[in-house]
């Protein structure tokens, strides 16, 4: 693995974002959510090796809370440890601004998300009922923290 830098998400790494997301999840965040997410403040990073855009994720933190809102590991970089890497620097970042607990929701049917969420030291703590659009109606969400 190379040695990876982690950047702010800017408006000029949402044409990349934005094409990654859609190949990533069944229901993508849209562009103007991104948007919406830096206007409001929150954290966004994007994480390169080799000068290559691999990674991104979009952090609220409120209060002493973090939470993972979207995440996405480039498919050609998947299995490679990039996501538990950008996982456990969010982590480290959060906690340097004060955070004391990390939290985010997984589909339940997303069991190579769960595993790293496991690894990444999250534990379930609950379950949002059709939290989540599916092909056919809705699907449960896990819910998971980690503390920092």
């Amino acid at each position: 693995m190379n040695a990876c830098v982690i950047t702010p998400m800017t408006a000029n790494d949402l044409d990349w974002v934005c094409a990654e997301e859609a190949c990533l999840h069944a229901h993508p965040w849209t562009r103007r959510n991104f948007e919406d997410a830096l206007a409001a403040g929150n954290d966004a990073w994007v994480m390169h090796a080799g000068g290559e855009a691999l990674a991104y994720a979009v952090v609220l933190r409120v209060l002493d809370e973090a939470h993972l809102l979207d995440i996405g590991v480039s498919l050609r970089a998947q299995g490679r440890g990039y996501g538990r890497q950008l996982l456990d620097w969010i982590a480290h970042f959060a906690r340097d601004q004060g955070a004391v607990a990390f939290f985010l929701e997984v589909r339940v049917s997303n069991a190579i998300a769960l595993a790293l969420y496991e690894r990444s030291g999250f534990s379930e703590i609950g379950r949002r009922r059709g939290y989540y659009p599916a092909v056919e109606g809705r699907e449960d969400a896990i819910v998971m923290r980690r503390d920092l």
